[in-house]
């Protein structure tokens, strides 16, 4: 019975911290925008330039003629 005086205020100081760290959490706006992280892995960092490449490696192989290396 005498763990009972121990262990009951161990658990209120858990519960404050508990609570200490959510409405920091909160204030700091942790939790403004929930979707955020969700749809960041769907798209990437920096545009790609997929379009400008191609059109570039075309336009390249017209000016110069294919040349295979040389086998020796």
């Amino acid at each position: 019975m005498s763990v009972i005086y121990v262990l009951i205020p161990i658990a209120v100081l858990f519960v404050m911290i508990g609570l200490a760290i959510f409405f920091w959490a909160v204030r700091s706006k942790q939790f403004e925008d929930l979707d955020k992280q969700g749809f960041s892995i769907l798209f990437d960092d920096e545009p790609h330039q997929y379009k400008q490449d191609a059109s570039d490696d075309q336009s390249s192989s017209q000016q110069k003629p294919h040349q295979e290396p040389d086998e020796r």
